[in-house]
C-alpha cells in the first residue's frame, strides 16, 4: 500500500552516482521556490545525498512555503527552510550565499487572468536572481512549452530546435532562459536550462489528470494525442548532478521520459487498472508539444521507472486514496491559455 512517506522515501533516494557527484562539487546548494511540486523531495534528496557522502555542505530550501505539509517535511529531514517572498524588495539580499542555486521558482497558471505577474516571477525575478549570484553555478527550470509543436514521428523536439513558444507562459519562461544565459555570458556564471516535460510524482501529473478525469466520467480530448512524461525522482537526481554540468555560455538539456505516449493508450491502461472504460472525443492531430531527452540519457542513464511501472503506481495510489496537490498540467493545451 503506498503513504506519503513512502512516495516521499522513493522520490528522495540518492543513486550511488549522485552521492560521487555531490563529494566533487565544492559548496553550498540553494533551492529557491522550494515549496512547490518539484522543491520539497528535490531539496530532501540533496540532503540525504550530502550526508551519505559524508561531506559538509548547507542544503538551503526557499520559499514562501504556502504548503505546510512541504515545509514541515523539509525541516522534519534537518534542511534549512527560508521563508520569503522573492519578489519582494530586498529579499535576495537577505539570503544566504551559495555556490550552487537551483531555480525552481516559476508561474504557470493564472497567466490569462494576470499576465503581468507572470512575467514578474519568470522574466524579472530571474534577473534579480541572476544578479544577486553573480559567478553561481545555476540550474534553472525551464520547460518543453518553448519548443514549437512536433509531428508525432520526428521523436520531438532536441535541444538544436529553435524555440518558438506560443502564448504569454511559454514566451516568459524563454524570457526567463535568455537572462540566465545573459547571466553565463556577463558574470561568469555557470548555467545549466533544463527543460522538463512532465514529471509524474503521483500526486500530480500527467497520468493523475488522465485517471481523474475518468472517474468523473469525463470525455477524454484526443487533439493532443501524445506526451512525453517522466518518473520525478528521475529529475531530482538529474537537476543535482546537472549543477557539474552547468557551463558559460549557458547549456540546454531536455528532460523527460523516453516514450511518446498515446494518450488513447494510456487511458485503457489506466481504466483497465481502475475498472473504468475511457471514452473520447476529437481525433489525434499530427503533431503534439514533445521532446527529445536523448542528450540526457547519454549524461545520465535512463529512468529507472517504466511508463508502465508508473501507470502501475499511479493506478495504486488513487486506489489507496493517496492525497492530490489539486496541480493540473492542462497538458491538454494547444494554444497556450493557462
Amino acid at each position: 500500500m503506498w503513504t506519503e512517506d513512502k512516495l516521499d522515501a522513493l522520490l528522495s533516494q540518492p543513486s550511488e552516482a549522485l552521492i560521487e557527484d555531490i563529494k566533487a562539487l565544492s559548496g553550498d546548494i540553494i533551492l529557491l521556490g522550494a515549496g512547490g511540486k518539484v522543491g520539497p523531495n528535490l531539496a530532501l534528496m540533496a540532503k540525504r545525498a550530502v550526508q551519505a557522502a559524508g561531506v559538509k555542505k548547507r542544503v538551503i530550501a526557499v520559499s514562501r512555503f504556502s504548503d505546510p505539509i512541504a515545509r514541515g517535511l523539509l525541516e522534519n529531514n534537518g534542511i534549512e527552510t527560508i521563508s520569503a517572498d522573492l519578489l519582494e524588495e530586498g529579499a535576495l539580499e537577505k539570503l544566504p550565499d551559495a555556490e550552487n542555486v537551483v531555480y525552481l521558482a516559476g508561474r504557470k497558471f493564472g497567466t490569462g487572468d494576470s499576465a503581468c505577474l507572470t512575467w514578474a516571477m519568470n522574466a524579472a525575478l530571474p534577473t534579480l536572481v541572476s544578479r544577486r549570484y553573480k559567478g553561481a553555478r545555476i540550474v534553472a527550470f525551464s520547460t518543453g512549452n518553448v519548443y514549437p509543436f512536433m509531428p508525432v514521428a520526428s521523436g520531438g523536439a532536441d535541444e538544436s530546435v529553435a524555440p518558438s513558444p506560443i502564448g504569454e507562459y511559454a514566451m516568459s519562461s524563454l524570457a526567463r532562459e535568455r537572462v540566465f544565459e545573459y547571466a553565463a555570458r556577463e558574470y561568469g556564471s555557470r548555467v545549466l536550462l533544463l527543460r522538463l516535460n512532465y514529471a509524474v510524482d503521483l500526486r500530480y501529473g500527467v497520468l493523475y489528470d488522465l485517471a481523474k478525469h475518468m472517474l468523473a466520467g469525463e470525455t477524454i480530448s484526443l487533439e493532443q494525442g501524445c506526451f512525453n512524461c517522466v518518473w520525478q525522482g528521475y529529475v531530482n537526481e538529474v537537476t543535482l548532478r546537472a549543477l557539474l554540468l552547468a557551463e558559460s555560455p549557458a547549456k540546454v538539456l531536455n528532460i523527460t521520459g523516453p516514450e511518446t505516449v498515446s494518450v488513447r493508450y494510456a487511458c485503457e491502461q489506466l481504466g483497465k487498472a481502475l475498472g473504468v472504460t475511457p471514452t473520447f472525443s476529437g481525433a489525434e492531430k499530427p503533431e503534439a508539444l514533445l521532446s527529445n531527452a536523448a542528450a540526457c540519457f547519454s549524461h545520465f542513464g535512463y529512468p529507472t521507472v517504466s511508463l508502465s511501472e508508473l501507470i502501475k503506481w499511479q493506478t495504486q495510489w488513487i486506489k489507496d486514496g493517496g492525497r492530490t496537490l489539486n496541480k493540473p498540467t492542462h497538458f491538454e493545451e494547444r494554444k497556450g491559455n493557462f
